[in-house]
């Protein structure tokens, strides 16, 4: 019998929130539009990913999102296989073994830290936690930048709906409060994090779990037919997310934190006439409500196209007032932290 050495890895990743720019972390949308940067901060929500040695030929796959244990034999690891989505809602964990060519002797444990169809890019976060994992799991050391460029790749062959956004996968790698700047063929990464910043965020936002699942990469995908097939409106609706985000950096870089707080707002408004139906029936009632009680309330959707979750942009003295509204509309508060850099 082949004896067992009881090899064992453990990672995990920041979820992110998206502030200002998403949408514009889509190739080569990020190149055509002026003063284009994408910001986005890492929470103490986290995807973990344990590996360990089994005596299998085989792989054993426990997530506790699904609450599934399942079992795919080594042989079942081939082209024809993945072709037809046999892997089902573990085709993306699949696709990462197969990367790896671990086809046996393996089992992982996954939870992706974020509700289903949240628009907190909880898959891509898990994806780059899995990739983390198996790396220590085999020895190898990785590039951050090259990890992230993989995962990206085989997240949008299984979305099938054209390029994949590549904002989610940095706060898991890299933490923080991130600037992703693009340029021709690599995207910088500036690092923004101040214990200031991270209380400003903290006391002005409010992040709320719908309860509703949503896909926001298939809103993305019209969106993205629409910029190239020129059309106008959401030409000009882009440019506008990117100027603001470009504001928004420029108020971070300069510490003039409290001006981030209205922008954040600002690129929520500019989202919704972007995304029409952005904003679920319950989400609009909310909106509507949080409006009446004073103007200086924002509404902030997470995920590019519109996800399950948002953001309440507030007054630090609004808590407890925004807390009574989201339990009134059943909704959830999801706690959260800003990570500080990895």
């Amino acid at each position: 019998m082949h004896k067992m050495n009881n090899r064992k890895a453990l990672a995990e990743g920041s979820v992110r929130v998206d502030l200002l720019g998403g949408t514009l972390d889509l190739n080569p949308i990020n190149l055509i539009l002026p003063n284009v940067v994408t910001l986005n901060l890492a929470t103490s929500l986290k995807a973990r990913v344990s590996v360990s040695e089994i005596d299998f030929d085989g792989v054993e796959i426990v997530s506790k999102d699904y609450n599934s244990t399942d079992r795919f034999h080594s042989k079942d690891f081939t082209e024809d296989h993945f072709q037809k989505g046999f892997f089902g809602n573990l085709t993306f964990i699949a696709h990462l073994l197969n990367l790896f060519g671990l086809h046996s002797r393996v089992r992982l444990e996954l939870e992706s830290g974020s509700p289903p169809g949240a628009g907190l890019g909880g898959s891509s976060a898990m994806g780059v936690t899995c990739y983390s994992a198996l790396s220590q799991f085999l020895g190898i050391e990785y590039n951050r930048i090259e990890a992230i460029q993989k995962v990206n790749s085989i997240e949008a062959r299984i979305l099938d709906c054209g390029p994949a956004g590549y904002q989610d996968y940095y706060p898991a790698m890299f933490g923080g409060v991130l600037g992703l700047i693009p340029s021709p063929g690599r995207v910088h990464v500036e690092q923004l994090y101040t214990d200031e910043l991270k209380m400003v965020l903290e006391s002005h936002l409010t992040l709320v779990y719908s309860q509703e699942t949503r896909l926001s990469g298939i809103n993305n995908w019209e969106v993205y037919k629409a910029f190239f097939n020129k059309d106008q409106a959401v030409r000009a609706g882009l440019a506008e997310i990117a100027n603001l985000s470009h504001r928004a950096l420029l108020a971070i870089q300069n510490k003039h934190y409290t001006e981030l707080i209205p922008l954040i707002a600002l690129e929520g408004e500019e989202r919704r006439k972007l995304f029409p139906g952005i904003l679920t029936p319950s989400m609009q009632e909310l909106y509507r409500e949080l409006k009446s009680l004073g103007n200086h309330f924002g509404m902030k959707i997470c995920g590019a196209g519109g996800g399950g979750c948002f953001l309440i942009t507030h007054s630090p003295g609004d808590k407890k007032l925004i807390e009574t509204l989201i339990d009134k509309f059943h909704m959830k508060k999801l706690e959260f932290s800003v990570e500080k850099p990895l």
